[in-house]
């Protein structure tokens, strides 16, 4: 059933007692005075419908529990005990003094309560609510998108690891694998700790255990239907398919028939790289930083630093790119809903799919361009070609005209033999060939509006404010404190909404007869 704060304060209630020396303005003493109304009793009912039972820990306790564990990146069993002997931690969630915590599992309890019910990110929402009631954000016109990249909490896996991992899994989660086991995976024993004894510098030797793993998991995966399989039998099987290809390929001399593999002399797209988190993945923010996590993006409205919307992705794949959740957060941000922003961002989001999405809605891009590369060094760019779309053709500067093909290719071929403009367009003995975006219109008006100095001074101005935000999120909190998209998320919004409320309170955030304000 339901807990219930006692309104009643104990003879020895912290806030009571010490409670003039929390900080003016901290998120202590803002949560020791209004956390009742913050988190009130009615925003955890529908967790718990049975009026039977022991009672739960009380809805305004454990809304400010797990904002101060978010603010401050601890784990669950360093929570318990800051909630246990740290004054601060006991004022701000209505503790006495001689008062202890939970046991560290009951935030586990309550994140999966939530994680299941029809509103799992309330707690954010209801710091939201606080934003919007202040007024700080009306007539804000300006919007900053931008990523980083979070460590993961699991270690990497070599290949050999992935693969008796997987194994082993199916073997546990699949019903009659047991069976299958012995049928048709004898080339390892996968009951064995620890790393294979085999000579990790011979060569032959390492391979030969490749080969018998990805055999055995072949043999495995095609012994079962997989329409038959479902809940966590399907994920074991899709994950052993998935790493039994991923890195492996035939050995040389080998078509694989013979059972003879090796590990592939390149990285997979999207590579899993951990079977204890498959959601992690590699991340390249830049060529030379290269990280195993997710990605964090987030909205931010520039001149108070707020973060208005956020999410939580892999840190590889398309879908999850810069430019397609940067516009998929634009159009679920509530603050902007029915009005026109600005939305600025770097070179990152400045894809075709990014400003079609914002040609669809009435923002406007300020989103510094994909530079463009010429073919020679100081040579012509894409720009230097017109391209007449109603028309279906491109030219290029020596006046050649020729047509876009369906699959938006233009070749020049044999009007570059002998043209005095060659060396200064292409070093291909074939010719000059173009290969146009789909949204190319929409890039060459998005280039040409980035020359406009109003454009380079709003970008520069109001764009890196982003950064700071960036900075509060990932200080003390670079990593990730669970495994899966999920359950990070969800800890993501929690730390999105401490933040909030605690840049709401270096503002001025203070209640004006019932009503939030700033002073």
């Amino acid at each position: 059933m339901q807990g219930r704060e006692d309104a009643q304060r104990g003879y020895l209630d912290v806030e009571a007692l010490a409670g003039e020396l929390l900080a003016p303005g901290s998120v202590f003493a803002f949560l020791a005075r209004h956390r009742g109304r913050l988190f009130p009793d009615s925003m955890m009912e529908d967790l718990f419908p049975s009026r039977r039972g022991r009672p739960s820990v009380p809805a305004p306790v454990i809304g400010s529990v797990l904002v101060l564990q978010a603010l401050q990146g601890l784990s669950d069993r360093e929570t318990a005990e800051a909630l246990t002997f740290d004054l601060r931690w006991k004022a701000a969630c209505g503790y006495g003094l001689t008062d202890t915590a939970f046991h560290p599992s009951t935030l586990t309890y309550w994140r999966r309560r939530l994680a299941g019910s029809g509103n799992p990110h309330r707690i954010m929402e209801a710091i939201a609510e606080v934003v919007a009631d202040t007024g700080i954000l009306k007539g804000k016109r300006r919007r900053a998108v931008d990523s980083t990249v979070l460590d993961d909490a699991v270690a990497r896996q070599d290949t050999i690891t992935q693969l008796i991992a997987g194994i082993r899994r199916f073997g546990r989660d699949v019903p009659g694998s047991q069976e299958l086991l012995s049928a048709h995976a004898a080339g390892y024993d996968y009951t064995r700790t620890g790393k294979p004894d085999i000579a990790w510098d011979d060569q032959e030797a390492k391979d030969g255990l490749v080969s018998a793993l990805v055999t055995d998991a072949l043999a495995l995966l095609a012994a079962v239907d997989p329409e038959t399989l479902d809940g966590k039998a399907a994920d074991a099987y899709a994950l052993l398919a998935l790493v039994a290809g991923q890195d492996v390929e035939p050995a040389e001399d080998s078509d694989g028939t013979d059972g003879r593999w090796r590990i592939a002399r390149k990285v997979a797209p999207d590579r899993l790289i951990s079977t204890v988190d498959p959601d992690t993945r590699h991340a390249h923010k830049t060529q030379s930083r290269q990280q195993d996590g997710f990605k964090a993006h987030i909205v931010i409205e520039p001149d108070t630093g707020l973060i208005t919307a956020g999410e939580l992705t892999k840190a590889s794949g398309p879908e999850n790119s810069d430019g397609a959740v940067g516009a998929r957060l634009i159009g679920m941000d509530p603050t902007i809903t029915g009005t026109s922003v600005d939305v600025l961002a770097d070179s990152a989001y400045g894809s075709g799919e990014m400003l079609a999405a914002l040609a669809r809605t009435t923002h406007t891009p300020v989103i510094k361009p994909w530079p463009l590369r010429p073919a020679v060094d100081g040579g012509f760019t894409l720009d230097d070609f017109t391209v007449d779309e109603a028309a279906g053709t491109a030219t290029c500067p020596n006046g050649i005209t020729k047509t876009i093909t369906p699959k938006r290719s233009v070749t020049f071929g044999a009007a570059c033999t002998g043209c005095p403009l060659r060396d200064r367009c292409t070093t291909a003995a074939r010719g000059r060939t173009l290969d146009l975006h789909e949204h190319d219109a929409l890039l060459r008006e998005h280039r040409h509006r980035a020359t406009d100095p109003a454009f380079k001074h709003d970008y520069r101005t109001h764009r890196p404010m982003v950064e700071r935000s960036i900075a509060w999120l990932t200080r003390g909190n670079r990593r990730v404190p669970h495994r899966g998209i999920k359950r990070n998320n969800a800890w993501l919004q929690l730390r999105i909404a401490g933040l909030n409320l605690r840049r709401m309170l270096a503002l001025g955030l203070t209640e004006n007869d019932g009503s939030w304000a700033l002073g």
